[in-house]
């Protein structure tokens, strides 16, 4: 991979990187690129006892055999991302992907530990390690999270493990209100369980996953005694457990791309009511962490609801596409410079996925 980019930088040819090109909608284009390289040929375990509750696996992994390979010993990283099926380790972390366990157990950037990737200098640099507390050397591979490709090619992923609950329940809370989802999902902030999952769907979104009204989902985890207190906080609600759980979520978590258009929104917590109402279409909302998925017809109608004054106090960007849109990320803030410099240090001819992160870099 690193002679490929080496090569491709002394001829001066723009490259696209991509893994299984699960997310080719996501993100934005690459401009006129020559040259395509994939990750696919990077499939090993690298390093892995279950012991330590750590693993080394290269970036070309698909990620449902990764997460297959750790369910045999009962362990997993719960990132839950769109795309699980077909999608790789490698573009799991490029995309910075989690779902709706992320409140419990975090993102990408807390469960990665270390990476090694290629350079266009056609060297390959690790950063990180194999421990969980590493403080040797600089984070690099939290850049590298979320970059899309733009700065070097993920060509092994180092993960931090959790052990698997004992078992798993989840729970639909039906409301005919944003405003009385909203009030519920406040109480459970407050109260003493503090679920793995708290999602919250609009009308047309719920309609999506067989449910109706505006829905708030919980998923819980632990012994039996644990669920049973559930049972309790959340009387009232549907119960699901089993395959119809794993059915749910699994709908949930790729509900963005089998859209055609999807703005991600990021928003105070205290913001939910008005984000699920300002939704004119499908709206799926991590409820317990203050980011929205939003669905739109068109990119004209996405790009309207982005330019919106009343949306200006939350961030913006198209996320998913399913045809060319001229704005991707209206705002994008003062750290635009900052990752601009960060593009230039580590790709100074730009040649690496130009364009692929939301049309800015």
């Amino acid at each position: 991979m690193a002679e490929a980019l080496q090569a491709a930088a002394q001829a001066g040819q723009r490259v696209e990187v991509r893994g299984a090109g699960s997310k080719q909608r996501m993100g934005a284009p690459v401009q006129g690129a020559a040259v395509a390289v994939e990750t696919l040929g990077l499939d090993r375990v690298r390093q892995y006892d279950p012991r330590d509750l750590t693993v080394s696996v290269e970036a070309g992994m698909r990620w449902r055999d990764f997460c297959a390979l750790l369910a045999e010993h009962r362990q997993m990283a719960p990132l839950d991302p769109p795309c699980a099926e077909t999608g790789t380790v490698g573009g799991v972390a490029a995309a910075n992907l989690s779902g709706p366990r992320r409140r419990l157990y975090g993102a990408a950037r807390d469960m990665v530990i270390g990476m090694r990737y290629a350079t266009v200098d056609g060297n390959v640099a690790e950063t990180g390690g194999m421990v969980v507390k590493n403080v040797a050397g600089l984070d690099i591979h939290k850049a590298l999270i979320g970059s899309f490709g733009t700065l070097a090619v993920i060509t092994v992923v180092n993960f931090k493990l959790a052990p698997q609950p004992e078992r798993t329940r989840s729970y639909a809370l039906a409301f005919d209100s944003a405003e009385k989802l909203a009030a519920r999902r406040d109480a459970v902030l407050r109260g003493p369980l503090q679920p793995a999952a708290l999602d919250a769907l609009n009308p047309a979104a719920a309609r999506l996953m067989g449910l109706e009204g505006c829905c708030l989902l919980a998923r819980a985890g632990g012994p039996e005694a644990l669920l049973a207190r559930y049972d309790h906080e959340l009387a009232g609600a549907e119960i699901f457990e089993g395959e119809r759980e794993a059915a749910l979520w699994r709908a949930v978590e790729e509900f963005a791309p089998q859209q055609a258009f999807v703005v991600r929104a990021g928003h105070k917590l205290s913001d939910l009511k008005a984000v699920l109402e300002s939704a004119p279409g499908p709206c799926v909302s991590r409820a317990g962490t203050g980011v929205s998925w939003l669905a739109f017809e068109s990119a004209d109608a996405a790009q309207q609801w982005m330019l919106d004054p009343a949306h200006g106090g939350w961030s913006r960007l198209l996320e998913w596409s399913s045809g060319p849109a001229g704005l991707y990320w209206p705002d994008p803030g003062p750290e635009l410079e900052w990752m601009k410099k960060l593009k230039s240090a580590f790709d100074p001819s730009g040649i690496l996925n130009p364009g692929r992160l939301y049309g800015r870099i």
